[in-house]
């Protein structure tokens, strides 16, 4: 049941709410967004999301408006994690966060209507880019985009016609759900060496190149449990 302040809350922030969702894999940095955007009155944070797992079922549970992540959690670049996550939820925006100085030439490249990027920077200038990456979804809904050509395979990324092993779709299905190569080999009675093996194996019939594309072709395949309305 929830509390008298959250439904009070709820109903006063409505169909307006800034609806954002949080992917990252530092559960302190999670909670600090959280409370940071929730501070704020026409904002409201649908879910969290420890792992590119996660974070794509919840995505596709709650399709919010704003997804705010970083690549490192997909382990991929930043196009192709917008194209996973839009695969997902169509009319989400993607504002990725990033601690590089220097900057990344490749969350530059998606620094467009599609996607923000947010540097180091304040809390209050972070509360203004959401706002400004949901006026901008608001202002004009943009298509899909299309699959990035130069980060993807040449072919197919998630090939049909491979056979995986029995031990290879356990290790699969496990690691789709989140676990690391110790926590599969701990479940499967194995060594972290030979799931590893099974890993490179299945990863390499697949044609798949990061955890972000295994994720997304057991989801697809339907080898990991979902939400029963998926």
């Amino acid at each position: 049941m929830c509390p008298p302040a959250q439904i009070q809350r709820e109903d006063s922030v409505g169909d307006n709410a800034i609806r954002c969702l949080l992917v990252h894999d530092h559960l302190l940095l999670r909670q600090g967004l959280r409370r940071l955007l929730e501070d704020e009155p026409d904002m409201q944070v649908v879910a969290e999301a420890g792992n590119a797992a996660e974070a794509l079922r919840k995505i596709f549970e709650t399709q919010p408006g704003i997804v705010i992540t970083d690549t490192n959690t997909f382990e991929c670049t930043a196009a192709q994690a917008e194209w996973l996550i839009r695969q997902e939820s169509p009319f989400s925006r993607v504002l990725f966060l990033t601690t590089h100085e220097g900057g990344d030439p490749l969350l530059e490249a998606r620094a467009d209507a599609s996607s923000c990027v947010v540097r180091q920077t304040s809390a209050e200038e972070l509360v203004k880019m959401v706002r400004r990456t949901h006026s901008a979804h608001k202002a004009g809904l943009r298509e899909m985009p299309a699959r990035p050509r130069t980060e993807w395979p040449a072919e197919e990324p998630f090939p049909r016609k491979r056979v995986l092993t029995t031990r290879e779709r356990e290790v699969l299905k496990l690691l789709a759900e989140g676990r690391t190569v110790r926590s599969a080999a701990d479940v499967l009675g194995l060594s972290m060496k030979t799931v590893d093996a099974h890993k490179f194996n299945l990863m390499r019939k697949l044609g798949i190149h990061n955890k972000a594309e295994l994720v997304m072709w057991a989801i697809q395949k339907k080898v990991v449990k979902l939400p029963a309305n998926f």
